[in-house]
């Protein structure tokens, strides 16, 4: 009975086993790439660009002739004309705003497309940044668990010659299975982290993987300076953002939107000119006394006078949301300062606490450890206290290991921020 059990839970978990076992290596510029031109999200977005240059064409438009017959009956027709012409609308100041706003409109779309192509392509790098420090936890509680194997190996080896009592291999046995256990804990994280990359992705081509499978000590790759590099001060890094950010972009163009939108709303009440054209004739016996001529005729008239209804409300909306636009505007340049700044000072301080790690507390915490594993191998110190340093080295070296990843992850925020892919920090720093 165990046995059919044992199968049925393998039949199931089989798929989600082998469901990414086929991955293909990328580097983090290979999956911006691959990206932008699969996700599809983005080629959703992109449509929009072309509705709106449809609609300059709707905004350039004539309006429609019209074909009018007027035929009189009976004695109705006896010294009266018919009639048979075409009538032309001629808007007056209209669509030349009209196309304006609807350019404006096109220019919103595409500024609106880059903004989430920029925002895709930071997802991008902090889902590979992410799936990257998942693998890197994942390796440290590998080499953790190699060396307790080590160490359960020396125990019993101690136990079986008499140097040692039972409890020294029931202790080791037990922190083996506490690693093994975030060992596990820590394979689904990084396959978890693998979907949420390729989710990103969201490419039907493929299922992609990063190239490395932990941090390295080479930040070039991943596009992030040196832990020991100097960053600019703020308020030159402000200014610059202010000229880049996406969303202040868009908040200005929306601003540019309301104000067309006002104007073509108020040239709604200006009058347009009807004019009509067609023949005038009569047929054959109706003709009265004097004998009607047949021939042309040509009228003008002049519509839409706001006269019974002057446009005030639509005026009125297009006023508070041209109001509305630069309270926006405003709103954003103020909230986007405040998100640069926060994002500038956590990375200083990520930086601050990758160097503190690199320079002392790593270093430090791998002799201490070196030096407590040749002292129990020797004899001179109990199980007890090398357990204690074992777990004192994991938490240090677990940490530094999520020290780097808050490094990438909070430049890749900084980078978000300040909107420039191309910031980079003086070459000498680098």
């Amino acid at each position: 009975m165990k046995k059919i059990i044992t199968i049925i839970v393998l039949l199931i978990c089989a798929p989600v086993c082998f469901a990414i076992v086929d991955t293909t290596k990328v580097s983090i510029n290979e999956a911006v790439s691959i990206a932008e031109k699969n996700n599809l999200d983005i080629q959703s977005s992109r449509l929009n660009i072309n509705i709106a240059e449809n609609n300059i064409k709707t905004a350039d438009r004539l309006q429609n002739p019209g074909v009018g017959v007027f035929y009189n009956f009976g004695q109705a027709g006896k010294g009266n004309p018919q009639q048979v012409g075409v009538s032309q609308t001629v808007e007056i100041g209209k669509r030349g705003v009209r196309k304006s706003l609807a350019k404006s409109d096109h220019n919103l779309s595409i500024r609106n497309v880059e903004y989430l192509e920029f925002d895709l392509r930071m997802d991008v790098r902090e889902a590979y940044t992410n799936l990257l420090a998942k693998k890197s936890v994942r390796t440290t509680m590998r080499e953790q668990e190699e060396l307790l194997t080590k160490l359960l190996e020396q125990a019993k080896y101690k136990h079986e010659g008499g140097k040692v009592d039972k409890i020294d291999v029931l202790q080791a046995q037990l922190l083996l299975n506490q690693i093994i256990t975030e060992v596990n804990s820590a394979e689904y994280e990084v396959k978890t982290a693998l979907y949420d990359f390729n989710r990103v992705i969201n490419s039907p081509d493929g299922f992609y993987d990063t190239v490395e499978d932990s941090f390295t000590k080479e930040y070039k790759p991943l596009l992030i300076p040196k832990p020991d590099a100097k960053m600019p001060d703020f308020e030159s890094i402000s200014n610059d953002a202010i000229n880049n950010r996406y969303d202040i972009k868009i908040a200005l163009q929306e601003i540019e939107v309301a104000e067309k939108n006002l104007l073509v709303v108020l040239r709604q009440k200006v009058p347009d000119f009807e004019v009509s054209a067609g023949y005038s004739y009569q047929n054959p016996g109706q003709s009265g006394e004097p004998i009607f001529k047949n021939g042309a005729y040509l009228g003008v008239s002049l519509v839409n006078i706001p006269l019974l209804y002057n446009y005030s409300p639509e005026i009125k909306n297009a006023k508070i949301k041209l109001e509305q636009a630069h309270l926006n505007y405003a709103s954003v340049e103020n909230k986007a300062m405040n998100d640069l700044r926060k994002a500038y000072e956590k990375f200083l301080t990520a930086q601050l606490n990758l160097r503190t790690y690199n320079e002392q507390l790593l270093s430090n915490s791998k002799e201490l450890i070196t030096e407590s594993r040749k002292s129990y191998k020797e004899g001179d110190t109990d199980l007890t206290t090398l357990v204690t340093m074992e777990e004192s080295y994991r938490m240090i070296t677990v940490a530094h290991t999520y020290a780097l990843a808050d490094y990438y992850n909070a430049w890749n925020a900084f980078i978000r921020e300040v909107n420039n892919e191309q910031f980079t920090v003086a070459p000498e720093d680098v």
